[in-house]
């Protein structure tokens, strides 16, 4: 039996619901650093540092892309949407083990969304309660059917990013980010409209706006001068004689996306967001509206990530080794 220790220590770039700019497709492994005849028997072990308590865990692969699972998804989700999630969350796992050169770095990663959240079975028991049974049994069944697989493109794991809602559309990953990535490109995503996080409405004090973007506005906002991406989020805005990216704008006051408006009313801005978090990648429920339509989860990974392929961590190793 092989033991390789897996321990990431990078910036996230998927980011699940943060904003962390991408990287790009992580270097290829040395060659001297891992075993060309991994094989089933491998235990890929993932090095946790607990924010609670500073201490590392040592988790198996698949107990860890469980627990994963468990805390990014709703576990009611459709089956096939819970797989989507597992092939998401073990190929962030790869991408990052890649990205160390070596499969025996000693770096570890977080349990935040630096990276991925993670929660121990104890955890997922004391906030699920009476329902942690058919929960857990529910996402180890999608984690189990999809064991090993991964995403990738030109045989190498992809950026995995994905979100909660979108606004109809996904977006560019460089409408967002600065990276273009080939497979996180604009795509249809009608299934959220049924999300219950579609739409929001966040009124601000002005004089929170004014020192959040550094600002004095000293006009009445009324339809502010806007540029638009592809996907109809906001890529610029001009406010208080400035102007800002719809990113910029979302993070500073804490808005659920870049597809917003604005409305004064007396001493507030109002702000009307349409969607859920970044929109790179992966809508977590347009793959459950997939889901309910009966789309499996191969279906769901290949709409949102254009052009890759599923492949096995065991075919994608090797696979990298020779390209270098």
């Amino acid at each position: 039996m092989i033991l390789i220790i897996v321990a990431l220590g990078l910036p996230s770039s998927i980011v699940l619901l943060s904003s962390k700019e991408p990287m790009p497709n992580p270097p290829l492994v040395d060659d001297q650093s891992i075993d060309q005849d991994l094989n089933e028997e491998s235990v890929i072990t993932v090095n946790v540092e607990r924010s609670e308590t500073d201490q590392v865990e040592s988790i198996p692969l698949e107990q860890y892309v469980i627990s994963v699972v468990a805390s990014e998804m709703p576990a009611d989700f459709e089956l096939e949407a819970l797989k989507a999630q597992a092939l998401a969350a073990r190929t962030y796992i790869v991408q990052y083990m890649m990205a160390t050169g070596s499969l025996e770095s000693d770096k570890t990663i977080t349990d935040t969304v630096q990276h991925q959240v993670y929660r121990s079975e104890e955890e997922l028991k004391a906030l699920w309660g009476a329902d942690f049974n058919w929960k857990y049994e529910k996402i180890s069944e999608a984690v189990t059917a999809t064991a090993g697989e991964i995403l990738t493109y030109n045989d190498s794991p992809i950026t995995p990013a994905f979100f909660s809602t979108s606004n109809g559309q996904t977006e560019n990953a460089q409408d967002y980010w600065e990276n273009e990535l080939p497979y996180l490109i604009s795509v249809d995503s009608e299934w959220d409209k049924d999300s219950p996080r579609f739409l929001d409405q966040k009124s601000i004090p002005i004089h929170e706006v004014e020192q959040s973007l550094g600002i004095s506005i000293n006009e009445t906002v009324s339809s502010p001068r806007m540029t638009y991406t592809e996907s109809d989020r906001v890529q610029t805005v001009e406010l208080g004689g400035q102007i800002f990216t719809g990113r910029e704008i979302r993070e500073k006051l804490d808005l659920r996306s870049t597809d917003f408006t604005i409305e004064q009313k007396d001493d507030h801005l109002v702000f009307t967001t349409k969607g859920f978090g970044h929109g790179v990648g992966m809508s977590q429920y347009g793959a459950n509206g997939m889901a309910k339509e009966g789309k499996d989860y191969s279906d769901i990974v290949l709409h949102y990530y254009q052009g890759v392929d599923i492949s096995t961590i065991t075919e994608a190793i090797p696979t990298l080794v020779a390209k270098k």
